[in-house]
């Protein structure tokens, strides 16, 4: 796709029909602050649009993406015809409703891939109707991966309001934490952590590394991996130029970062930090996949069942993965375009 002085295009893969997505999706096709942005690439089923529109009290007139060329203004739909609103009942998991939101997200990569798009965000999946349409699946990372044609795995990051939670190890077992941690993984979880800040604005990042073990460790009576492995990897990272701090006791990282002193927390394991991310804004953050050739964003909630279909569903979180992917983006033209 070639540079381009207007907004970035950005592919939106409408998630869970079942709960709140599709109406996610009519109040950003609304939102003025998405408009000035992205130019959204809405990818899904007209009915199912439709339906959200309703849900939002909206009238959503969206022209059809097929055949416009690269500097095409404003918003566009690309109906797959995937899905009829009477094959789902709101607020319940469903097979139905995981192969829609499956298919849009694999739409979406495929078009990142082949260059259609410069970006790729979604509403929220529902995991259960996810493993419905695809058996084994844990989360986006795989399915991202594999679409993408990836020569590695990427790397979830949560952000609040200009704070970064980056973490070693994802969706594992607790007690499985500990093996999987390594000098290595966590250093290169770090250094990834850097660059993704600064392609969201941060020139010099402040990362706090968290401990694993109770008071880091206490010395290593409460558990050596920090001695064996945190301590060591953070010497790897200031050696190679990164502003780290640590091992940060688990208990004040996010005390201390929320005052202000760190722009991201590097965790070791998943609950670490998305506990205290959720606690300081849940409808407000986003979930970042960092680590691939295109931007990928989406809100860190759910789908939120108990609300689908009643007009109430909050944009902010998903509004702000928007405007993200669109910065990374405009932060990516600017590179190439300095090269």
């Amino acid at each position: 796709m070639q540079a381009s002085t207007l907004p970035p295009f950005v592919a939106l893969a409408m998630g869970d029909p079942c709960g709140i997505s599709p109406e996610l999706t009519a109040r950003l096709l609304a939102d003025e602050q998405v408009a000035k942005a992205a130019r959204l690439q809405v990818i899904g089923d007209a009915r199912i649009l439709a339906m959200g529109a309703a849900d939002a009290g909206l009238d959503i007139d969206l022209p059809s993406a097929e055949g416009r060329s690269a500097q095409a203004p404003g918003h566009a739909l690309i109906d797959l015809g995937n899905l009829d609103p009477a094959d789902i009942t709101r607020g319940e998991v469903s097979l139905a409703g995981g192969r829609f939101a499956l298919g849009n997200f694999e739409h979406a990569l495929t078009m990142a891939r082949e260059g259609q798009t410069e970006a790729v965000t979604f509403t929220p999946f529902n995991k259960q109707a996810m493993r419905l349409a695809l058996p084994g699946y844990d989360d986006e990372v795989g399915v991202i991966t594999k679409t993408l044609q990836a020569a590695t795995d990427g790397r979830e990051f949560n952000i609040l309001e200009g704070l970064w939670n980056a973490r070693v190890t994802s969706h594992i077992p607790l007690k499985d934490v500990s093996a999987a941690l390594s000098v290595e993984r966590i250093h290169e979880a770090a250094v990834l952590a850097d660059h993704c800040l600064r392609e969201a604005g941060v020139s010099t990042p402040r990362i706090a590394v968290a401990a694993l073990n109770p008071h880091a460790g206490d010395g290593g009576a409460f558990g050596r991996e920090e001695i064996d492995l945190i301590e060591p990897a953070i010497a790897r990272m200031k050696q190679d130029g990164l502003n780290v701090t640590g091992p940060v006791p688990a208990d004040t990282v996010f005390v201390r970062a929320h005052k202000g002193e760190f722009d991201a927390v590097l965790t070791m394991f998943h609950d670490q930090g998305q506990i205290a991310m959720k606690l300081l804004g849940f409808e407000r953050g986003v979930t970042y996949m960092g680590g691939y050739a295109v931007p990928i964003a989406t809100p860190a909630h759910g789908t939120a069942y108990d609300i689908a279909g009643k007009g109430i569903a909050d944009m902010n979180a998903s509004r702000n993965a928007i405007l993200l992917a669109a910065n990374m983006v405009a932060t990516r033209r600017a590179a190439r375009a300095a090269a």
